[in-house]
This record gives C-alpha cells, sequence and structure tokens, in this order.
C-alpha cells in the first residue's frame, strides 16, 4: 500500500493510537508530537475500510489534519462544524464515536456517505450538495447571536464551493449579519473534476504569486510564534499591506471577511495556532488553506477524479474492476460525440463532473463544443438556453438530484421561452449508496406539470441511443430523458439510430387480464411479474411506455377498456409520478379500471443497495403479483401472449 511519506514509526509501546479515540475530547489530550502518527493511521483505515465499501477517499485523505486541528480546537457538538457537501467527513465520523462503525460506511443500516443530523449530533448539518455550508453556517451564528450563546461556527468549503452562485449570496450578506464567523477556504484545485473559471483562476494567482509565497510563509511563522495578540495583529496588517500591491482587491477582504492565508493544510501546529487565535476574534474571518486531494495515497493523487468517489478497489494498488458492460454515462457520451461528428450545432454542458455524466468522451471528440461551468446548475442552464438562442443544440446533461437546482430556470427559460433544450438527467432513480441526498426520484414530479416539456425514458441501451438520436433532431422545444446509474440489460445499440415516435409506447407483448406498464429500467421487472402471473394462467399484456409526457393515451386506453388491471411500475416517488398520470387521465376520460402502482412511498429513502431497498420498500415483480391477484376475477383461460 502507497503510504505518506510523512508517516511516523508507531510509539514505544505499539500502541495504536485511532483505537483509543472515542470522542473529540481524546484528541485534545493527546500530545502534539503523537498527530502525525494519529494521522497516518486515520488514512491506512480510510483506504482499508473504503476499498472494501468503496467511497469518497480522495477528499477525506485530503482534510485528515485539517479534521485534527478541527477537534483540538473547538468542541463540538458545542461549537459548530459545518462541512460544505459533507462528503469529505468521513475522518470527523472517526473522531466523534463512529469509528466502531466506519466498516458500514455507505452499506444498508451503516453509516451514510454524507454528515446526518440524525446519525450524531456531532453532526451541525446534513447535506449532499454543493454550496451550502456558508449559508447555513451563516443561520447558526446568526441563531447563536440572537439566542446570547457563545458557540463557534466554523464553515469548511471547498474551493469547489466557489462556483456555486449560493456561496456568495452567503458571503454577501455575512458582514452585515455577525461578527463571530470562520471560514475555511479547503483549496485543492478540485471538487470531482480539476475547478474552472476566474475563481480557480484567482485562487491560484494567490498560491503561486512568488512574492506572495514568501510572504505567507512569513506570516505563518509568525503565527507558530505568537504569545499574544498583538504580534499577529502586526502580521496582519504586514501582509495585508503586500497583498494591496499585488492583488489590487482580495474579494473575501471586500466582502467583509479578514482574510488569513494561504497556509498549509496538512502542518497540524500551524492550523491548531491559527485556529485558536481566529476564534477570538470579533469579526469575520476567512482562513485559506492548501491540502492535497488524496494525499497519502499515490493512486488518488494521480487520479484524484477517479478517487472522487468509487466503489471497491484494491488497497494496494487502486485498481478497480472494469465493467464489462458500458454505463449509459459512457454510452450517452460517445453517442453525443459521435452525433456531434455531422452535427455542428450540438453542444454538451455539464457541472464539474464530466467523468460523472461520461462527457469526458465527448470533451475529448469536441473541446471546441464541451463546457464544464463548475457546479453551477442554475447558471448551466441558463447558459444553454443563450446557445439555443442562436440556433445551437445543447445538451445540459446533470444529476436528476442536481438538476432541481436548476428548477426556475427549467419552468422560467426553458420551457416558458419553448427553447431546444435537451435535459439528460443521469442517476434518475434511486442512486443506491450515496443515499437521499442524491436518490434521482423526483424528476418525473417536477416536470410533469411543466408545459412545453417532453419528457422520456428508455427501457434499455439501444432504446437510449434511440432516444438520443430523437432529442438531436427535437427542434421544437425543450425535451429531457432520464436513465439511471451504472450499466442496463447489456443490449447492444444498433449501428444506425431510429426516430422514435413522440407520445407513441411500445407494445411488448398483448393480454387480457392484465396490462403491464413498465417505464424504463423497470420494464425487467414487469416482465419477472408478467412471467410470474402467467405461470398462474393469467393473460398478461406488456407495454414499455417510453414516454412520460405526453402520454402514449391511446395506447393507454385501450389496455384500460380491454383488461381487469392495469399496473404501472416506475424507479419514482408515487406522488406526482407517471402511475399518478395514468390514473389522472383514466378518470378523466371516467375509466374505472383498478391500475396497482409500484414506485417509492412518500419518505426519503435510506442509502442502501438497490436489490435490498427495493424489497423493503415493496418494489419487486411479487409485491406487483400479490397485488394484482386480490383484483382479479375469473382470468381468461387458455388465452396466450402474443407479440405486437
Amino acid at each position: 500500500m502507497s503510504t505518506s511519506a510523512s508517516s511516523k514509526t508507531p510509539n514505544e509501546t505499539g500502541a495504536k493510537l485511532l483505537v483509543g479515540i472515542h470522542s473529540p475530547a481524546d484528541i485534545k489530550a493527546l500530545p502534539e508530537d503523537d498527530l502525525p502518527q494519529l494521522a497516518q493511521e486515520v488514512r491506512d483505515e480510510l483506504i482499508k475500510v473504503l476499498s472494501q465499501t468503496g467511497g469518497h477517499l480522495g477528499p477525506n485523505l485530503g482534510v485528515v489534519e485539517l479534521t485534527i486541528a478541527l477537534h483540538r480546537v473547538f468542541t463540538t457538538p458545542k461549537d459548530k462544524l459545518v462541512f460544505d457537501v459533507s462528503h469529505q467527513g468521513y475522518v470527523h465520523k472517526m473522531f466523534t464515536g463512529r469509528l466502531d462503525r466506519i466498516h458500514t460506511m455507505r452499506q444498508y443500516q451503516g453509516l451514510n456517505g454524507f454528515l446526518l443530523r440524525t446519525e450524531s449530533e456531532h453532526d451541525a448539518y446534513g447535506a449532499g450538495h454543493a454550496g451550502t455550508a456558508l449559508s447555513a453556517g451563516l443561520g447558526m451564528a446568526v441563531g447563536r447571536d440572537l439566542l446570547g450563546a457563545d458557540a463557534n461556527v466554523v464553515v469548511v468549503a471547498g474551493d469547489a464551493a466557489l462556483t456555486c452562485g449560493i456561496s456568495y449570496e452567503a458571503l454577501n450578506n455575512v458582514k452585515a449579519q455577525t461578527k463571530r464567523f470562520i471560514v475555511v477556504l479547503n483549496d485543492n484545485e478540485w471538487s470531482i473534476a480539476k475547478n474552472v473559471g476566474a475563481i480557480a483562476a484567482y485562487l491560484n494567482n494567490i498560491v503561486t504569486n512568488p512574492t506572495y509565497a514568501h510572504l505567507h510563509e512569513k506570516a505563518g511563522r509568525f503565527i507558530k510564534a505568537i504569545a499574544g495578540r498583538g504580534i499577529l495583529h502586526l502580521a496582519h496588517k504586514v501582509e495585508e499591506g503586500f497583498k494591496n500591491l499585488l492583488v489590487p482587491s482580495v474579494i473575501f477582504e471586500e466582502l467583509g471577511l479578514r482574510y488569513y492565508g494561504p497556509i498549509d493544510g496538512h502542518d497540524i501546529p500551524l492550523l491548531t495556532r491559527t485556529f485558536e487565535f481566529l476564534k477570538r476574534q470579533d469579526e469575520p474571518v476567512l482562513l485559506h488553506i492548501l491540502t492535497k486531494k488524496g494525499k497519502g495515497y499515490e493512486p488518488a493523487i494521480a487520479k484524484p477524479d477517479k478517487f472522487h468517489g468509487l466503489g471497491k478497489f484494491t488497497a494496494e494498488t487502486g485498481e478497480t474492476v472494469a465493467a464489462t458492460t458500458p454505463t449509459y454515462s459512457e454510452i450517452l457520451g460517445k453517442t453525443l460525440g459521435k452525433f456531434a461528428d455531422t452535427n455542428r450545432k450540438i453542444v454538451a454542458i455539464t457541472g464539474a463532473m464530466p467523468s460523472g455524466t461520461g462527457l469526458g468522451f465527448f470533451q475529448a471528440q469536441h473541446p471546441d463544443r464541451y463546457y464544464d461551468v463548475g457546479i453551477a446548475e442554475e447558471h448551466a442552464a441558463l447558459f444553454a438556453c443563450g446557445l439555443a438562442t442562436q440556433g445551437l443544440k445543447p445538451f445540459l446533461t446533470i444529476y436528476s438530484t442536481f438538476m432541481q437546482r436548476a428548477y426556475d430556470m427549467i419552468i422560467h427559460d426553458i420551457a416558458l421561452q419553448n427553447l431546444n433544450v435537451a435535459l439528460c438527467m443521469d442517476r434518475a432513480g434511486l442512486s443506491g449508496d450515496d443515499g437521499p441526498t442524491h436518490h434521482g426520484l423526483f424528476d418525473i414530479g417536477y416536470l410533469r406539470p411543466v408545459p412545453n416539456i417532453i419528457h422520456m425514458q428508455p427501457k434499455d441501451e439501444d432504446e437510449f441511443v434511440d432516444m438520443l438520436w430523437t432529442m438531436a433532431n427535437h427542434h421544437s422545444g425543450p425535451i429531457a430523458i432520464r436513465y439511471p446509474r451504472g450499466a442496463g440489460t447489456g443490449a447492444k445499440p444498433k449501428a444506425t439510430p431510429k426516430l422514435l415516435e413522440i407520445g407513441k409506447a411500445e407494445v411488448v407483448q398483448h393480454g387480457k387480464d392484465v396490462a403491464i406498464f413498465g417505464l424504463g429500467n423497470m420494464f425487467e421487472m414487469a416482465q419477472e411479474a408478467a412471467q410470474k402471473l402467467e405461470a398462474q394462467g393469467i393473460s398478461v399484456a406488456l407495454i414499455n411506455p417510453r414516454w412520460i409526457k405526453p402520454l402514449d393515451t391511446g395506447t393507454m386506453e385501450f389496455f384500460a377498456r380491454s383488461v381487469q388491471v392495469l399496473c404501472t411500475l416506475e424507479d419514482h416517488v408515487l406522488h406526482n409520478g407517471f402511475g399518478c398520470g395514468v390514473m389522472e387521465h383514466l378518470a378523466t376520460q371516467r375509466i374505472s379500471t383498478p391500475v396497482v402502482r409500484i414506485g417509492w412511498p412518500d419518505q426519503f429513502i435510506e442509502h442502501g443497495t438497490i436489490p435490498i431497498l427495493r424489497e423493503k420498500h415493496g418494489l419487486t415483480s411479487d409485491a406487483l403479483v400479490e397485488k394484482v391477484l386480490p383484483l382479479l376475477k375469473k382470468p381468461s383461460a387458455g388465452v396466450r401472449p402474443s407479440a405486437a
């Protein structure tokens, strides 16, 4: 296993330090000289555990020393540590009484991969989306002030959070609303992909300027040596003067936060002394620290995008098992790249996720028509609108859970103006071990009531390519597609895709007793249920709906009038989902055929493997059969299904 060069020989007794950490008080009690060894043990444990469970390895390896220093200086749960995104909170979990459960990370009924208020009193705020910490932390600070309390509020935000507009909305209000507020800017140059845009360049300019580099080194020595407030105040004033010479306007100071740094985010004594000083300040402050994503593990340093979040891997080498079946994301990136070879109007947009969305393949083929806007979904949607007004065909490729952040733009800008924007919603449906912050279970509901939008979902990879081709050739308004995480059925796409008739379902087989509409990746389950019903002599019609909006109302009405029970299956919440749309339409036509709906209940679904969660919440073929049988009268004996 590749480990950090800074690893320390175990203490003379051979005792392990990490196993003795049961609460933050144990970290405070350790001699400072033991802290590098603790950091190494934490890294070793992270690599060992996550190689078996998967998870966000790179971000957590990068914040080991920072988390140690935070718990040395601050006292949770009284003091509030707010981690932006919170995927870098694994070390914090180890230090707050959850070390014995760290091996359950992202496993069903185990620890969540993000911070969770219901999991521990030490988790001040739960999140899974970037850019939320500054606003939430400011709310905590103002609440503390109103209640006359004295807790410290520390927000840890990566530099990627500064690509989120909401972060600036918070910064705009800090100085006017509180005097005691600490922001730690964890600068590692990466979100998931390498950070892009002017802010990343701005921070890099601060870090790499030779004169300023000398200055912050000098300031760091001052901080280490301080015996009182006065000398550090002097150090800051000296530093500020140089900054004014080098950078006409340090943006954080202009926004009202006293800026300190940048300093080494892996130097525990320096971090500790700096935090001791900062918590005594009677003004909002921002500490800029420099860290290395994946520190201490060479494979994660070499491939920080891969090791941001991954499945199981071989700890010694960092190798993962190569998938034999391409994922929907990979197919999207390669397919759009192929389409763009002959269609110059196709452009692709992502929000800091070129690898996750598969657009890295498109980027390699067409770098001039690929745009990574950072973690800025609202801007991405509006940017797509502008491109569409110029006659281009933008494919806005964002996870379903993150597309929620651009909902106003979808309604107010894309749909209202009927712009030719293609919405590609990756990770639609359950996202398994990522948990409730990442499940894409709401996009049917939030798009279904919006006028002008076409929405669809493929049953397999071949149909997925046909749908992408249909989207590329659709020129009369917005069109959306949802598709699941990972691989599909293994159906190989045809050499030449075909245009699909919008609003026309695929009738796979006819039947007279039950009609099952299996949407998208639930079509396989519909087939399983059909086989189980047919084994009991029940005649089953099997339909691949394809279209969520517009619904194929003709096919729906035909079967609703022909069978005893109609069923819908969807990887989405039942409220305002596909099945709900079916029931609404049948009600308007006064068709009273019973409708059995299979989908997710009205609650936030926990993390775990998809088979376990489907079994628990009743999304199985057996559950469908159990619901259908009591509604059937005498089946149409001897009637066998026939292909359409």
